[in-house]
Order: C-alpha cells, then structure tokens, then sequence
C-alpha cells in the first residue's frame, strides 16, 4: 500500500503524552507540511502559531480548559508539550475549510516522523478575547484573525489506540 495512505489509516487522535519537547526540525517539518496544505484560489491565508514556550502553552491550556467548561486542573491538550495553533484571516470565506486541510496535513506529518498528535477545539473562541488578540499583536501578526484549531504535538505515552471500525454505507457511486 501507498505510505501516504498507510499513514492516513494509521494515524490516531492521542490523549497521552510525554512532557519531552520534540525536536525544532521535526516541529518546523510538521509547520512546513501544513503550509503546502490545498487552499481555496490558492490564497494562503492560514497561519502557524508554534506555541513551545511552556508558561504560555500553560496558559492557553488553563483557557481552553475554561471554555471547556471542564474543572480547573484538566489539560484539554493531555500533556502534548508542544501546541501548533492555526488561524485563518477572519474575512475569509473559505477559512474553516483551508484551515481544516492545514490541520489534516500536520497530523499527518507528525505521525510520519513518529510523533503523535491530536486536534483540540476551542481556538475560535480563545482568539475572540483581548488577551489572544493583544498576543498576536505581540507577535507582530496584523489584522483580525479566526482560531481554526491546536495542533497538539509530542512524543507518544503509551500504545496508540486502534482503529475504530469504519461504517458501512458511507460510499456511493454514481458511474
């Protein structure tokens, strides 16, 4: 079978990992493979916040968590020590789409280098508040921008889940 579509059967959603930082190079491959993702019109209008600073990876955690609604303490990130968040450009209409397919091709990545992965939710609404807004100013990111999703990135803790059975009657052919 294809690697690549060995890969995209493989790869699994993980919700365990090691505190170990994975490797710059590994982390700028996995960025690089989400900036090839398709995009509509070719417009490119997703970017990458690589979060592995720990305090502000803490940070967004305790947020999410908030927005969660989970009880303070839990990590909505499960200990992935790196957080690759990616946004889209607010006016864009194709933002949740172009975003979606950058986000499929980091996991992706991160599993072809034997890195586990999973995509936490809740960036729309982190990048809704002033903090988040006033963090990328800081970061020297212009312009009114809309949370797509965290890539949540580190070493495996564990054996990674097996696949769940796929569904019939998912398929249909029009020929």
């Amino acid at each position: 079978m294809n690697e690549i579509i060995q890969a995209m059967k493989e790869r699994r959603s993980i919700r365990k990992f090691k505190p170990d930082m994975p490797g710059k190079e590994d982390l700028e491959q996995i960025i690089e493979a989400g900036l090839y993702a398709a995009s509509a019109r070719g417009r490119q209008a997703v970017i990458t916040i690589a979060v592995t600073n720990r305090e502000l990876r803490d940070r967004i955690s305790a947020d999410n968590c908030k927005i969660g609604g989970w009880a303070e303490g839990f990590d909505p990130f499960y200990g992935a020590p790196a957080i690759l968040i990616v946004a889209a450009e607010k006016d864009w209409a194709n933002r949740v789409y172009d975003g979606s397919l950058v986000m499929g091709n980091m996991m992706l990545a991160a599993h072809a280098l034997g890195l586990g992965s999973i995509w936490i939710h809740r960036a729309k609404e982190e990048f809704e508040m002033d903090w988040y807004k006033k963090l990328l100013t800081d970061l020297g990111i212009e312009g009114e921008w809309e949370g797509i999703g965290h890539c949540a990135v580190g070493y495996v803790d564990g054996e990674p889940p097996e696949a769940a059975k796929r569904k019939d009657g998912r398929v249909f052919w029009a020929e």
